[in-house]
């Protein structure tokens, strides 16, 4: 029964929780992350619904304690922290697990049922997306990912979430028809709920409401107003002059990335370098330099387009050239300081690796790309790019034997990777003496795969040429 009382008030006693969090956040700027895990769950055990307080800066925290080689949990901890009395003690036992291992979506997936049974909405909503965009950018989407984001987010009547996580389920299983119909009745769903009809006085009340529905909904929206982004700004510095917590700065920092005008993102940069000089977290610096990053990933886009509407123009060509040249050399800075302060992480090595053999750096790549290779999610992709390095070196033999390896251990064989390995294999084959016959070879699966991959007509027609 005490378990239930505190369901059924999910916001909880956020003062009480406040100082649990404010502990965490003193001890983990010690890099006490352990402590921290557990004055964050104390904390959220008092306000389970604290997601911007509570879940969000533990999973801040918990990504940077694996960064700085923290361990995963132990068979004692998974046996301590295994199935609880009820919902919430089972929410904050994955959450534990899930702080010590932050890449573990299983972990994920059970902190999502639990909040879902406890009614923790804000707390279901959160940790839902989480699980969605990670399996979203996997290199194998999980059916069985999507469907629980489909029962979930249905459950806490997120009903335009569901209908997306639907969507991508019927893409990995096409010809389910009890999917498709779910679909449909999902897509009823979020109608009616736009509406207000599905009851009766939810017209009336939707009038009503409409002031607080709309606030709502432009949150939500993928692309909001700018007057939302405006107001959101002005409610995160409010919190921010209130008190420069890290929570706060980074929700400042956001509001102002989220304004996309360079004006408020070198507002946002400069925010967080005062913060990393305050504070000494290299997670300022890091969300700081992501900002840097998208304001030039935007200038090469504009002069991408200037440059494809006046192909002839040298001025195009040449402020396109410098775009790209400043956002390259800004890359490599950027994941090599990434890399120095989370050098057990090695997504970092592989980030920095990239950016090396885009900076023609071949050599200096490899070693890292390498390293990647250890990162069971990297490992595909970095075998691909150290055979790139060795084919930009001229060395085809190498280059070779690299990408016949990623091709023999890559378990897909006709998606966008398999056929791009496919491709620089050839490439490699049609560069290297005497193997022209097997590059053709390869060519024409590809062109049998996908008939406008790249320049493989092309290729094709050359090559019959040459081997005839």
């Amino acid at each position: 029964m005490a378990g239930e009382a505190v369901q059924s008030n999910n916001t909880g006693d956020l003062t009480k929780a406040m100082s649990f969090f404010k502990r965490a956040e003193e001890v983990a700027s010690t890099d006490n992350f352990d402590y921290a895990i557990d004055m964050y769950i104390e904390g959220l055990k008092r306000a389970p619904d604290a997601v911007e307080e509570g879940h969000k800066p533990l999973r801040r925290n918990a990504l940077i304690r694996q960064g700085k080689g923290g361990k995963k949990p132990g068979m004692l901890d998974k046996v301590k922290h295994g199935r609880g009395k009820n919902a919430m003690e089972n929410m904050f036992n994955a959450e534990f697990l899930l702080a010590r291992d932050p890449d573990n979506l299983s972990y994920a997936e059970q902190m999502l049922k639990a909040a879902v049974a406890g009614n923790f909405r804000k707390t279901a909503n959160w940790i839902g997306d989480l699980i969605f965009e990670a399996n979203r950018g996997a290199d194998k989407p999980s059916l069985q990912s999507f469907l629980l984001l489909k029962e979930s987010y249905s459950a806490i009547e997120e009903y335009s979430k569901a209908v997306n996580a639907c969507q991508f389920a019927c893409r990995l299983k096409p010809d389910d028809a009890a999917l498709s119909d779910e679909l449909k009745n999902l897509a009823a769903n979020l109608t009616m709920q736009k509406g207000k009809y599905g009851e009766e006085g939810d017209f009336r009340q939707s009038i009503n409401n409409r002031e607080a529905q709309e606030k709502l909904q432009s949150q939500q929206a993928v692309v909001k107003t700018d007057d939302f982004r405006q107001q959101a700004i002005a409610d995160a510095r409010q919190l921010y002059e209130a008190d420069k917590s890290a929570a706060n700065t980074n929700k400042l920092a956001d509001a102002l990335a989220e304004l996309q005008t360079e004006e408020a993102e070198s507002e946002a940069v400069k925010l967080l370098d005062a913060a990393f000089l305050r504070a000494k977290d290299f997670t300022f610096k890091r969300k700081a330099g992501e900002i840097e990053l998208k304001t030039l990933r935007r200038h090469v886009r504009r002069a991408k387009v200037a440059l494809e509407k006046h192909p002839n123009n040298e001025k195009a060509r040449a402020v396109m050239n410098d775009a790209t040249k400043r956002l390259l050399v800004a890359e490599l800075e950027h994941y090599r300081l990434c890399m120095e302060n989370y050098p057990t992480d090695l997504r970092m090595r592989y980030e920095y690796g990239v950016r090396l053999m885009r900076n023609q750096k071949f050599d200096q790549a490899i070693p890292f790309l390498q390293d990647a290779r250890k990162e069971p999610r990297n490992k595909i992709q970095a075998m691909n790019k150290i055979g790139l390095c060795f084919f930009m070196k001229g060395w085809f033999n190498d280059a070779i034997d690299t990408f016949v390896h990623a091709i023999d251990e890559y378990e897909i064989k006709d998606d966008d990777t398999a056929k791009d390995l496919m491709y620089n294999l050839a490439r490699a084959y049609e560069q290297q003496q005497g193997t022209a016959e097997k590059a053709l070879d390869l060519y024409r699966k590809l062109a049998q795969l996908d008939f406008g991959y790249k320049d493989v007509k092309a290729r094709i027609d050359r090559l019959r040429t040459g081997v005839q």
